[in-house]
């Protein structure tokens, strides 16, 4: 599996998405965003702690 996005920019795209009222649950973003999913949780051991660090 190739990850293409950096920490850097999975945290961007979160907030990004926060920002424009988009939904954020895994679900969704699975659904809609499976590269951004993907991502996360190569980073990250779990969506909702990418969404911790996304909100700091």
């Amino acid at each position: 599996m190739e990850i293409s996005m950096g920490a850097d920019e999975v945290i961007n795209r979160i907030k990004q998405l926060q920002s424009n009222g988009e939904p954020i649950s895994k679900k969704q973003v699975k659904q809609h965003d499976p590269e951004l999913m993907r991502s996360a949780l190569f980073y990250f051991p779990s969506w909702e702690q990418a969404l911790k660090n996304a909100d700091h």
